[in-house]
């Protein structure tokens, strides 16, 4: 195995050449021996688990998308133009400290007036705009297609047989997290009494000794929860109840066929009518946090002492909330697309996907408007472990692999930890419908209410793509969409390495598989490699 230093040398440390009175390009030697990078042994410390994927494979051995490496010897000091970056979600919390400075503002409307001062349709959307109104919670589109009684409707006998699999499954599941969770609390509820406190801690449990059965069973139950990465027992309660809340919420909502979420008053099915829902682009409950994670993915503000750096460091995020507790409509991705884009949008970050799409077609049309306005599309590839060349994840940008759009990018998600567990076991993959992998799993970012958290999925992983392409558009702004798609695939780490697929120890293949590119992003090489191609 090569030395890190041996290493260094042949993955291409840039070199920097200056002609006369010309401004100084970066090349980077192509990395060859990336596959030759050692393993980190030792545990990632919080300081790294926080900005993992900012970190570099040669230097830290954490695969990251070298993004700090990039500030520190490309950008440096240099002035890039603002880039808009839409983020259709479920909503920003544009309250944030991490968020507040990073917003677009529509200039052209008063705030809270009450009227259409810019005549673009949409009263007050200062922000961005929220095509669900109030609404929140919301039925699979599977479900959709049940409680609509269409037994003609050629997907069905499909939806039916994937919806029985599913209630079975996720029934199971709140059974299994009710026992777990009296178990748990009744160990909690046996050692607080032992201890005659709440805040005990897992060196005092483990110190225990003891005869008495009940007390010794309450140790054992702890200490294996403790053994899960859990600090105490108020942590796995915790995390049992939110489990239980998404189990709960897909037995009460997603799969319920008798639900009826849709509360803006607008016919889904009807493409005539397209300007519905409000101005307030906030989530409509603090657990609605999943469109401020991405965000703050993005374009947390870098380096203010706060909780966490985004990607990209001259974005203006526009909060278009689309996307529900539940399967999105067709008709809201399908406008909120088309909204970004005729607001400014440069870049667009879609961190939402399913396996049924009625309207298909309606959200195919404007990835290809955002394509011919010269706006960059990136998709989160799905966390159903499986292969979308194969089963189906919308929306896409092809009929039958005859792409209509040339700078859509679908992403896979990648884990912490640089070998065979290099791909997140969630992540969707394709060698046809993939394009690149990203940093997805274990990703800190903002949460509602200036908190932060750490969560998982595609959802990470495209933001943090997107936030590379909008580095590219603020530092190379003569690019184009499709030359940033390619300069993102083409400039990534090539890897052969082999690894596990969807999470399946039986399945192992090259990475290169698995995408298009067979790469991982690399923030670090894409500015290089769009510095030459601005020349």
């Amino acid at each position: 195995m090569k030395t890190i230093k041996s290493l260094i040398a042949v993955a291409g440390v840039s070199v920097l050449l200056s002609g006369c009175g010309s401004t100084p390009l970066v090349i980077s030697t192509p990395i060859e021996n990336i596959d030759s990078s050692p393993l980190k042994v030792s545990e990632l410390t919080e300081a790294e688990q926080h900005n993992w994927g900012h970190l570099d494979l040669i230097k830290d051995t954490i695969p990251g998308m070298s993004v700090d490496k990039a500030y520190t010897e490309i950008i440096k000091n240099k002035k890039g133009a603002s880039v808009i970056v839409a983020v259709i979600d479920s909503g920003i919390d544009i309250n944030h400290e991490d968020l507040n400075d990073v917003l677009w503002t529509n200039e052209d409307e008063i705030p809270n007036n009450g009227k259409d001062d810019d005549n673009n349709g949409y009263i007050d959307d200062v922000h961005g705009w929220n095509f669900l109104g109030d609404g929140y919670d919301e039925q699979l589109e599977l479900v959709r297609i049940l409680a609509s009684g269409d037994t003609n409707n050629p997907e069905y006998a499909s939806a039916k047989a994937e919806y029985e699999k599913e209630y079975e499954k996720w029934l199971g599941r709140k059974t299994q997290y009710d026992q777990i969770y009296q178990r748990v609390k009744g160990t909690d509820d046996i050692l607080t009494k032992h201890f005659g406190k709440k805040d005990y801690t897992k060196e005092e449990v483990a110190a225990i000794k003891t005869e008495d059965q009940e007390l010794g069973q309450a140790v054992q139950m702890a200490n294996y929860m403790f053994s899960n990465g859990l600090d105490s027992m108020a942590d796995a309660l915790k995390e049992i109840s939110n489990a239980l809340e998404s189990i709960n919420d897909r037995l009460n909502y997603n799969l319920n066929k008798d639900f009826k979420g849709r509360v803006n008053g607008d016919d889904p099915d009807d493409m005539s009518t397209k300007y519905y829902g409000n101005g307030n682009v906030m989530p409509v409950k603090k657990s609605e946090s999943h469109g401020t994670h991405v965000a703050g993915i993005i374009a947390a503000e870098r380096n203010n002492g706060l909780g966490a750096n985004g990607v990209a460091n001259n974005v203006k995020l526009m909060s278009i909330r689309a996307v529900p507790n539940g399967d999105e409509y067709d008709k809201d991705v399908a406008l909120a697309i088309r909204y970004a884009v005729d607001n400014g949008a440069k870049v667009i970050n879609g961190s939402f996907g399913k396996s049924y799409s009625p309207h298909s077609d309606w959200v195919r049309d404007a990835i290809a408007y955002a394509d011919k306005n010269d706006v960059v599309f990136v998709h989160a590839a799905g966390n159903d472990s499986k292969d979308v060349d194969v089963e189906p994840n919308f929306p896409d940008d092809n009929v039958n692999y005859v792409e209509v759009s040339n700078s859509y990018i679908r992403v896979g998600a990648l884990a912490p930890k640089y070998g065979s567990n290099l791909v997140a076991g969630f992540s969707n993959y394709g060698k046809k419908n993939v394009d690149v992998f990203a940093p997805g799993a274990s990703v800190y970012s903002t949460t509602p209410e200036n908190e932060y958290d750490t969560k998982g999925g595609t959802s990470m992983a495209a933001p943090a793509v997107a936030g590379v392409a909008a580095l590219i558009r603020s530092y190379f702004p003569k690019l184009t969409a499709a030359q940033v798609k390619k300069v993102i695939m083409d400039s990534g780490l090539p890897l052969k390495t082999k690894v596990v697929v969807g999470g399946d120890t039986n399945d192992i293949r090259s990475f290169s598989e698995l995408c298009k590119s067979g790469r991982i992003v690399n923030a670090y090489n894409a500015l290089i490699m769009a510095s030459q191609l601005a020349k």
